[in-house]
């Protein structure tokens, strides 16, 4: 599936002719099933947030404009901190985000008299790539992790730079670190995908040798999935991670490695492994609806009522993400529309 497609930069509306002509009886049954108003609603909708929540926020904004023509969606994905910074600005409705909203955003959006409901909507696990062509790794330790892509290896060129350093640590593959180049692509630091993988996979060993949990500077930074994927798809012994949906769009470009915490074990992202968190980076996706515009914009809440539905929660298999076994504790959070901070 294109980018094109994600990434709805702007729908605009159609005109009243195109809207008369577009609003046909099938158009009335989608929007009805999703608790919409088929032809009355007009307004827009502004969605910003993690690019990794983004494919599905962006095929629940096409949905809803088709079957409400004189509602604009609007969709982007320049990263969960970003997007945060916009909604806590009260210049977005909808925040996307692969990872929960920070105290430092919450305090910003709280500064600002801004309220939010929380709604997490899929599973989805980050997936440690390199290209196909790398027949020597097959699996890698959080350790291993650490001592490649973490604080202190920076400088490193070579996998073989990090042997001394993963040998210290333990629990490593250090003795197949090969004297190849380590070419690293992955998401920048306001993405929520670098938030989880340094939370996750860094932090271990960041607390066993007392440095910060974040990633080397000297790294290719991207806030775009898929020039990730190119990166790591273009450099025979790479490594790089994004959400599960880029990888499993890109099975011919990239192969994912097995991670293994230090007791799982070596365990592959799959649906299974992620739906049934196995796999050690498994994480949530959430949106976060600005509480007070949902009352003053009239298409909000049925957008949100739509994107909640069958219909609409469809799209998360259908971006190559993974359902929650259970939506009713979301279904509640919506239907109570209990917003936090409380005031």
């Amino acid at each position: 599936m294109s980018r094109n497609l994600w990434m709805i930069a702007t729908i605009v509306a159609f005109s009243l002719i195109a809207a008369a002509c577009g609003s046909t009886g099938d158009d009335k049954t989608t929007a009805t099933a999703a608790g919409a108003e088929t032809g009355g609603l007009s307004g827009s909708i502004t969605v910003s947030g993690s690019s990794t929540v983004e494919p599905i926020s962006a095929r629940v904004g096409e949905d809803f404009h088709n079957a409400n023509p004189g509602v604009a969606v609007s969709v982007e994905g320049p990263g969960t901190g970003d997007g945060f910074k916009k909604f806590c600005g009260g210049e977005t409705d909808i925040s996307d985000a692969s990872r929960q909203i920070k105290d430092s955003e919450a305090e910003a959006c709280a500064a600002a008299g801004i309220e939010w409901i929380e709604l997490v909507v899929a599973w989805d696990g980050i997936s440690v790539l390199t290209s196909p062509e790398n027949d020597v790794h097959a699996c890698l330790t959080f350790n291993d992790l650490y001592a490649l892509t973490g604080p202190e290896s920076t400088g490193f060129g070579k996998w073989s730079d990090a042997s001394s350093l993963a040998n210290g640590l333990g629990n490593t593959t250090a003795d197949a670190y090969i004297d190849e180049d380590l070419s690293i692509t992955a998401p920048g630091e306001e993405s929520g995908t670098y938030d989880t993988f340094a939370s996750l996979a860094i932090e271990p060993g960041s607390k066993a040798r007392d440095t910060d949990d974040v990633m080397r500077p000297d790294y290719t930074a991207s806030a775009n999935d898929n020039v990730i994927i190119e990166g790591i798809a273009g450099s025979t012994y790479s490594l790089g991670y994004v959400g599960y949906s880029f990888y499993a769009n890109n099975t011919d470009k990239v192969k994912a490695l097995e991670v293994n915490d230090g007791e799982s074990g070596c365990v592959a992202p799959s649906e299974e492994t992620i739906k049934s968190g196995a796999y050690p980076l498994s994480r949530l996706l959430y949106i976060y609806v600005n509480a007070a515009k949902v009352d003053e914009n009239p298409a909000l809440g049925p957008f949100i009522d739509y994107y909640l539905s069958d219909d609409g929660l469809a799209n998360v298999t259908k971006a190559n993400y993974i359902e929650l076994a259970d939506y009713q504790p979301t279904l509640d959070a919506w239907a109570n529309k209990v917003a936090s901070p409380q005031g």
